[in-house]
């Protein structure tokens, strides 16, 4: 059994005693602690938008969620199966005081979370989530008596306004969408994707929509981190030549990967990269995006004579960073856009709208686009962690090995040679150290992580 608290919010799996997973128990006090959280930091707090993914835990979640913050008092707007970016947008829409979004993202089934929200409809800063689970490790919340308790209601209308707003954009273009006749394949790994992705493609002009893994049932097809090794099936497919693109996304639809016409990824590092060309093209201004990313963003973006920045892991993080910025358009490379003309959160629908649109008005196939973007390969591995593991200790010793190098340190240790970078940082999600290393070439990528790995081996 796992739990683990970060700024990526609670997350676990499900069952177990407590504390030892994300069980009933975790889930009423966890809920308890950031409703009274809302409270101290916002007086006459009274309504928290929940909504959730379609994995198999999730309604069961969800009954203790809404419970937990009616009994501290809260109304609670619940608005069903729902997007990570359609509760943010939820929240902001309804004027509430906050969300929790009821999803353990890319994680397996046996997993759960609660992403937890704040009145803008963005995640809690790092800061703000210790706070919460300080109240939660000291039990210091207080629930309403019989007459203060709050009430739920029920509002499924928000899927269709979020397709309405992006279709709004001023950078969507339905009519162009639509004459490209295109045929476009979707994997949504059977949860909420599957039904909010084909209306959206339908509500864009998209005629033929080939729907793989599109039923909400929670059985999750494939391990659901939409990576290459996990799309094998949605690839076999579209080497036969059935659509033009394929769009794959995790299960709470924040994340985007793209398959090409021929079958091959467009690797989900390049969303961003493809996207921000577009949105740069149109609307000249800063990018962002993490530590982790590819270097393709920040070429891309000096090529429209513009700056880049980065920021450490964690969408909050990128946020943050985008508005000391300015930045018009962001994200992180594992499919992620933020997009603040619509609002500062990663957006899948917004990343399909603004790449069919790219798509649509450049007149080539999706592998012709990829082609003319800079050419780099991330390989992406892991360490898993053992309690007897000091992590501070190894990343230590990895700055010490490569001190001649360029060192960023704000999230980990990252190394920036000449024609490569190698980002070694501890999970907010899972309990492993992730590698991420990027070359001209996979295989001069793999070298560089395989040296790493070596480095650590030998401590």
């Amino acid at each position: 059994m796992a739990l683990i608290k970060s700024i990526s919010g609670i997350r676990g799996t499900i069952g177990g005693g407590a504390g030892e997973g994300l069980g009933g128990v975790d889930v009423v006090k966890f809920t308890a602690a950031y409703a009274e959280f809302i409270r101290r930091h916002n007086s006459g707090a009274s309504r928290i938008v929940v909504g959730r993914d379609a994995r198999i835990s999730g309604e069961m979640v969800n009954h203790l969620v809404t419970g937990a913050l009616m009994s501290m008092g809260f109304d609670v707007v619940n608005i069903g199966l729902a997007t990570t970016p359609t509760t943010e947008l939820a929240v902001t829409g309804l004027g509430a005081d906050g969300g929790i979004i009821i999803t353990a993202s890319h994680n397996p089934v046996q997993w759960n979370a609660l992403k937890l929200l704040n009145s803008r409809g963005e995640f809690l800063s790092d800061a703000e989530g210790k706070e919460v689970i300080a109240i939660a490790e000291a039990e210091d919340f207080r629930f309403a008596e019989v007459f203060g308790l709050g009430r739920e209601y029920r509002d499924d209308t928000w899927a269709m306004r979020h397709i309405e707003m992006v279709k709004s954009l001023p950078l969507v273009d339905c009519e162009a969408i639509a004459e490209a006749g295109f045929t476009v394949a979707v994997d949504a790994v059977n949860s909420v994707g599957g039904v909010v992705i084909p209306k959206l493609l339908r509500e864009l002009g998209v005629k033929d929509v080939i729907e793989l893994n599109c039923e909400p049932t929670g059985k999750f097809a494939h391990t659901p981190e939409p990576i290459p090794e996990n799309l094998t099936q949605i690839s076999g497919m579209m080497k036969e030549g059935v659509a033009d693109v394929g769009f794959v996304v995790d299960p709470d639809v924040d994340r985007l990967a793209i398959v090409m016409e021929n079958g091959e990824m467009f690797v989900e590092e390049y969303t961003l990269v493809a996207v921000a060309d577009y949105v740069l093209s149109k609307t000249p201004g800063s990018t962002v995006s993490n530590l982790s990313s590819s270097r393709a963003l920040r070429d891309v973006t000096v090529g429209h004579g513009c700056e880049y920045s980065a920021a450490a892991v964690g969408e909050v993080n990128v946020v943050t960073k985008m508005k000391e910025t300015g930045a018009v358009i962001g994200g992180e490379g594992n499919g992620g856009v933020i997009y603040p003309e619509l609002h500062y959160g990663r957006d899948a629908l917004v990343g399909v709208a603004l790449f069919l649109t790219l798509l649509a008005k450049s007149g080539k196939k999706v592998s012709e686009l990829k082609a003319g973007y800079p050419r780099y390969a991330i390989a992406k591995n892991k360490i898993q962690l053992t309690p007897d593991i000091d992590v501070d200790a190894i990343l230590e010793a990895v700055k010490e090995k490569f001190s001649n190098e360029t060192i960023t340190d704000i999230d980990g240790v990252k190394i920036d040679f000449p024609d490569s970078w190698v980002h070694l940082r501890k999970s907010n999600t899972e309990p492993i150290i992730r590698i991420y290393s990027e070359a001209e070439t996979m295989e001069k990528a793999d070298r560089l992580a395989a040296e790493i790995k070596d480095v650590i081996a030998s401590l």
